[in-house]
């Protein structure tokens, strides 16, 4: 918030625990100006550190870090955001959809988006039984062979979510496992998923992106 801001908060803090006011440092009260810049602040998560944790995210996970993305432009911020916490959305190439049967009419629309900007689409059995029925275009992947996609460099994003939590026998807890170790981008939340698509929408239609300075949106 201080970067975005320039407002060095806790300097200011500081300050007015040891005695000072707001006017005496120069602020007053209400909101404060808002900024040109968008600002996204993104998780980072060191799983790869991590051979036995799963990558699905649940409620009592921790980040190991964190990192902003800043643009004038929502969507390029959020972009950044993403590349900079380690998910690199590609442009194109295979897709690999498996997800529970809670998110399978919520994925009908994210498939069909990824058809629209050029991927190949592929699927685990139960979700191409759904999307095919459904009328996406995609092809299925037997259970037995997913990994094997994933290792011999198939697949360039992965969307999953979780049936039955971290047990590490099942083929999701292997299928994200698998995808970190070599390096895929592998999306386990629909709504990171849509959030993603809408950025690559965006980046897609746009053809350069800006790099600001610090001292460009902020005056610290």
């Amino acid at each position: 918030m201080s970067k975005i801001t320039g407002i060095p908060m806790v300097n200011v803090a500081t300050k007015l625990i040891l005695g000072k006011n707001l006017k005496d440092l120069g602020y007053t009260h209400g909101l404060y100006k808002e900024t040109e810049f968008y600002a996204v602040k993104a998780p980072v998560f060191s799983f790869s550190k991590l051979t036995t944790v799963d990558t699905f995210l649940g409620p009592e996970m921790k980040s190991t870090g964190e990192v902003m993305g800043v643009d004038k432009d929502y969507h390029t911020a959020l972009y950044k955001a993403f590349v900079a916490s380690g998910l690199k959305i590609p442009p194109s190439g295979t897709a690999l959809i498996s997800v529970a049967d809670r998110n399978k009419k919520e994925c009908k629309d994210i498939a069909q988006k990824l058809w629209d900007i050029g991927f190949r689409l592929i699927a685990s059995e139960d979700t191409y039984l759904y999307l095919s029925r459904a009328g996406i275009e995609v092809e299925v992947v037997s259970n037995e062979e997913i990994l094997d996609y994933l290792k011999n460099d198939n697949v360039s994003l992965i969307i999953n979510t979780p049936t039955k939590g971290r047990i590490p026998t099942r083929l999701g807890f292997q299928l994200r496992r698998t995808a970190m170790e070599y390096n895929i981008p592998c999306i386990t939340s629909i709504d990171t998923a849509n959030a993603a698509l809408e950025v690559l929408e965006h980046i897609i239609n746009k053809k350069d992106t800006e790099i600001y300075a610090l001292d460009e949106y902020s005056v610290i």
